[in-house]
């Protein structure tokens, strides 16, 4: 059996160098929008991955949702909070001089937007919010685990009793605790009383341009799948509040967002005819064929990832997701040749025509049939010979070593017109018999709104 493991879209950024633009995805329809926003702060993943499985894993089904999960992404890169200062401190006043004007204003643009009735910034804070003093990490100098207001009321706005909105907002995530510890308080900044650091944040920009505007907070002592999980449940409740329905495709536990965190993960080059799944991928793959310019066109199934060159081995790319390196890749820069979109396999006793950038479920063998004037390279086994069409592939032929998953299932197969690269597939050794195929993994579902702010325009 055939698997696509991912429906890549067009890509979400097209310069090689670091971006520094973000995606907005629009889901649903409705004259009022909720705008949710991750990753103003670069060292914040439970904010940025929250609003990640939102504009990936959701589905709305009255109402509109916009969210921008990558807002400053370089800096989510950097795993900094802010490689050119402070983002949340920008939204006062700001030089044009400052690298991050151009992205300031293009949120500011969005915020400004007459769609937009609702803002929820989401950030991880440190310890536990509460209104008075009980210890060290409890106490009123802390922002975790609360919603923050910059006032009571907005007159004249929708859900502007804020207080109220967000104290029912808190009653309703305060039973969803997985501890007493974590439960949520409200926090009023009252900003225009005279908070002079509040006056510059996105929120209280929100606010003066008569927009609800909430900052979400889920406490830095909690790992991030933990952290994802009350801001996704704050997420939930204010979407209720504003009247959107809707369903995701995971569980909202812990363990459930684990899992959708680390799923559903791949990186597409060369126009579709390089895919690498990237669950269990090793930590460096050498000698990748690729034409050059993929890093700049590489997509990704995930708007919090990114292909840039490494920075100690220029001559390395290396895969983002998030704060995190995934993996390393080593080129082996080629030509391409694009005279070949699928090639021919004899797979467990069966014929298939198999397009470049599939994984291919092998149970017994696989013989891959090239035309004339094309040769197979299946890396990991050692045949004795330059070309390996017709030989039969079986799991026992290839070292471990060599496979793209660190479980050494998963193996490419390379096709070459003399030096010119065309393309590969990957063949996933499974055990058991071919009867017992469960059939296609999900595909992504990444669909940017590439008419307006994604793809970095």
């Amino acid at each position: 059996m055939l698997w696509l493991v991912f429906c890549l879209p067009a890509p979400l950024r097209a310069d090689a160098a670091l971006p520094h633009d973000f995606a907005t995805f629009r889901l649903g329809e409705g004259k009022r929008v909720v705008l949710v926003i991750g990753g103003i702060q670069g060292d914040e993943p439970g904010g940025f991955s929250a609003a990640t499985l939102l504009a990936t894993r959701y589905e709305i089904q009255a109402g509109a949702l916009w969210v921008v999960p990558n807002l400053n992404f370089p800096s989510i890169i950097k795993r900094s909070r802010g490689i050119y200062g402070d983002m949340n401190r920008k939204f006062a006043r700001l030089d044009k001089d400052d690298p991050q004007f151009p992205t300031v204003s293009r949120i500011q643009q969005l915020i400004r937007d007459p769609a937009v009735a609702l803002v929820l910034n989401l950030h991880d804070g440190s310890g536990y919010y509460r209104p008075r003093f009980e210890s060290k990490l409890c106490s009123p100098a802390r922002w975790g685990q609360s919603v923050i207001i910059d006032q009571a009321q907005l007159p004249d706005a929708f859900l502007g009793d804020l207080a109220q909105v967000a104290e029912r907002v808190t009653e309703e995530v305060n039973g969803q605790l997985l501890r007493p510890l974590h439960k949520l308080h409200v926090h009023n900044t009252r900003t225009a009383e005279g908070d002079r650091e509040m006056e510059k944040s996105l929120s209280y920009f929100a606010v003066r341009h008569g927009k609800a505007a909430f900052g979400l907070e889920a406490s830095k002592e909690f790992p991030v799948a933990l952290r994802t999980y009350y801001h996704l449940h704050m997420v939930e409740a204010f979407m209720r509040q504003a009247g959107l329905r809707f369903t995701r495709d995971f569980s909202l536990t812990p363990r459930g967002i684990d899992g959708a965190l680390r799923t559903n993960l791949g990186v597409s080059f060369a126009e579709n005819r390089v895919f690498l799944p990237l669950e269990d991928v090793r930590g460096q793959i050498n000698y990748l064929p690729l034409p050059k310019g993929s890093p700049a066109t590489a997509v990704t199934s995930n708007p919090i990832m990114a292909v840039l060159p490494c920075q100690n081995d220029r001559g390395t790319l290396c895969i983002h997701y998030g704060n995190r390196t995934i993996t390393c890749i080593k080129p082996d820069w080629r030509e391409l040749d694009t005279s070949l979109g699928s090639i021919e396999v004899s797979v467990d006793g069966r014929r298939e025509n198999l397009i470049f950038g599939r994984v291919l479920d092998v149970f017994e063998g696989v013989r891959i049939h090239a035309p004339a004037g094309y040769r197979v390279n299946a890396i990991g086994y050692d045949s004795g010979k330059r070309d390996e069409n017709g030989l039969l592939l079986r799991r026992s032929l290839f070292e471990k070593r060599f496979s793209v998953d660190r479980g050494g299932t998963l193996f490419r197969v390379e096709i070459y017109k003399n030096d010119r690269f065309a393309g590969l597939f990957l063949l996933r050794f499974r055990e058991g018999k071919p009867g017992n195929r469960t059939g296609s993994p999900q595909a992504a579902r990444l669909s940017p709104d590439l008419t307006g702010t994604a793809s970095g325009s």
